[in-house]
């Protein structure tokens, strides 16, 4: 078996899988954790906090796994995360996450002062506070000091590499979603680092995923015998991972995954430049994404859940599922945490129109997981041209695989039938079979596919509300 480490926004999860991407039973662990919020649009994690909660996955999966033969180590963390390091390898800043927003002024300044069509051809990445130029640009002007003692930039899987090999390096797949990388070129780009304030050796050395790293350091190797002499791999991005993970490696299936955030992404071969509204990211040297994701997804209904007098999870979805689609009166902006795909504006906000005397929190939630799918519907517009003809869309991430009204609402507003992945930790078990196929195990992605769960067709009706909907929704955008 192979272990797969999943550091994702809301939790870390370690797991084993066989090299037909089967899971096997009982090696699974998670642990939670939650971002620190600021008031200003930050949002942060505490590295330390991170590799503690990976630490502890890794004690529960290797105990249980007593002698069993581990070949390899797969890796994979949420994309775009942005961490500095002292000439030590000590990680002095915290991680700064996809949705912290505070160098939204710094993107507006880089899309005036730059060719953005042409750097987005390039790195595949737009100008927004979710990526690093912007992100290295605020610091530099919030945190001048700090910025002298950073030697090298990062994300949380070089913390992870630096803290139990001591050495590290960035994977394609990881250096794709910063917005400093030329995936075609395969090096750094000289606009993108100028625009940021950095050059090419504050960065880690650049390596395919198959580049396994052996011998962890002693007191590691002393934890985990069984991980020592075996190859890690470096860290791939989360989406790359979930793309594996469900199966969607070819044209013909789109991967929707609802987490913390959601997406939709398709494999390509890169041969065009991304179409605006879209990313281009990597899963490694070969094989490329393009896709779209919003900042709203699990997070909005988490919100819903903290803020509404809302009733339990199962009522909740039996009341949902007997709602009418559309019939609250409401319009909603979701941006919680601004605005991806497909405007990438990042100082949005959200906003709710159309609130009564009568509107409950029954009508506020309906809206809400209505307001995602829509955006979801936009994003599926731009980005269905690029996939097969005939193609399916397969679901992932425990936000909307746990729902069928919402998975409903999906199909509705795509306009597309929607089927759940069988696999409830597809992250995980990408990097798995990412890892498998480094070890030689597999001879292609797409030679693993597992059958898939229930589909839920579109209601036409459905569908006609929803793009009314979507046109409100639309209006308001521009209004506000």
């Amino acid at each position: 078996m192979v272990i797969s480490v999943d550091v994702g926004t809301s939790s870390a999860r370690a797991s084993a899988y066989t090299a037909d991407g089967t899971p096997v039973g009982g090696l699974y662990h998670q642990v939670p954790y939650e971002p620190t919020v600021t008031a200003d649009g930050g949002v942060e994690h505490d590295p330390r906090a991170l590799l503690t909660a990976v630490g502890t996955c890794l004690d529960v999966v290797c105990a249980r796994a007593g002698r069993a033969t581990v070949r390899g180590v797969g890796v994979t963390t949420f994309w775009h995360g942005l961490c500095g390091f002292d000439a030590s390898g000590h990680a002095i800043t915290p991680v700064y996450m996809w949705a912290d927003s505070r160098s939204a002024r710094d993107a507006a300044v880089l899309r005036d002062a730059l060719d953005e069509p042409a750097l987005h051809a390039r790195t595949g990445c737009h100008l927004h506070s979710s990526y690093w130029p912007a992100k290295l640009r605020w610091f530099a002007r919030e945190h001048p000091g700090e910025m002298r003692r950073v030697a090298r930039w990062g994300s949380f899987g070089e913390h992870l590499e630096l803290t139990m090999f001591g050495e590290a390096a960035t994977s394609i797949s990881m250096a794709s979603a910063t917005g400093l990388f030329d995936v075609r070129a395969g090096s750094w780009d000289a606009e993108a680092l100028a625009a940021a304030g950095v050059e090419p050796r504050q960065l880690f050395r650049v390596i395919d995923r198959g580049d396994g790293r052996h011998g962890l350091r002693p007191e590691w190797a002393a934890r985990w015998p069984s991980l020592h002499a075996v190859p890690w791999f470096p860290a791939v991005g989360d989406g790359a991972a979930g793309n594996v993970g469900s199966d969607c490696t070819t044209p013909d299936r789109i991967a929707l995954n609802v987490g913390t955030s959601a997406a939709l992404r398709v494999a390509t071969d890169g041969s065009q430049p991304p179409p605006p509204g879209l990313w281009r990211y990597a899963v490694d040297r070969r094989h490329l994404l393009l896709g779209g994701a919003t900042s709203e997804g699990g997070n909005v209904y988490a919100w819903c859940r903290e803020t509404l007098q809302l009733p339990d999870d199962a009522a909740l979805e039996q009341r949902l599922e007997a709602m009418p689609p559309d019939g609250h009166g409401l319009t909603m902006l979701p941006f919680l945490a601004g605005e991806r795909a497909p405007g990438w504006r990042d100082s949005r906000r959200a906003t709710v129109a159309g609130l009564a005397l009568n509107t409950g929190p029954l009508e506020i939630v309906q809206a809400a997981l209505e307001a995602v799918a829509l955006r979801l519907a936009l994003v599926y517009r731009l980005l269905s041209p690029h996939a097969a003809r005939q193609h399916a869309v397969v679901a992932s991430g425990g936000a909307v695989t746990r729902s069928r009204a919402w998975t409903r609402m999906l199909a509705d507003a795509l306009g597309h039938p929607v089927t759940w992945s069988h696999e409830p930790e597809a992250t995980s078990r990408g990097a798995a079979l990412l890892a498998w196929q480094a070890l030689g195990a597999v001879p292609g992605l797409a030679t693993v596919r597992a059958p898939l769960g229930e589909t839920f067709e579109p209601d036409p009706a459905h569908h006609a509300r929803y793009r009314l909907a979507l046109e409100r929704q639309r209006a308001l955008y521009e209004r506000v």
